[in-house]
């Protein structure tokens, strides 16, 4: 067996095992209840499946260009997904817009103060 096709076999099983967490994800996000863990599917399963599709192709294809370009579009992922998620949770938290019967624990309370960019009209004093 040579390392070329070695290198196939396993750059095969890591886009396999990718495509399958990216199908976890994508049925997590019809069958989850409320935006909490839909967005809890779109983030974590999707993002470990597209690094190891990325990782799969690197090591199918071989080529310079094709890995650098799959290296950065890996990076780019690390770096959004966590952004964008968490910013879908606070606006989903803030707006309402998920279920608070299946909440297990909620850290935040009516008393707390506003979160730090939250707008205050200019007429009422901040308290703090």
């Amino acid at each position: 067996m040579t390392l070329e096709s070695i290198l196939d076999i396993v750059g095969s099983v890591l886009i396999v095992i990718g495509a399958g967490f990216t199908l976890t994800a994508a049925i997590g996000l019809v069958r989850l209840p409320d935006v909490l863990n839909r967005m809890h599917a779109a983030s974590k399963p999707q993002t470990l499946g597209f690094l190891l599709l990325c990782a799969g192709l690197a090591t199918v294809l071989r080529e310079p260009g094709a890995t650098t370009m799959l290296i950065l579009a890996a990076g780019m992922q690390l770096v959004t997904a966590p952004v964008a998620t968490q910013m879908m949770g606070k606006a989903a938290y803030r707006t309402g817009q998920f279920r608070a019967d299946i909440v297990v624990v909620d850290d935040r309370t009516p008393e707390d103060p506003p979160a730090a960019d939250d707008e205050q009209p200019e007429d009422e004093p901040q308290t703090r």
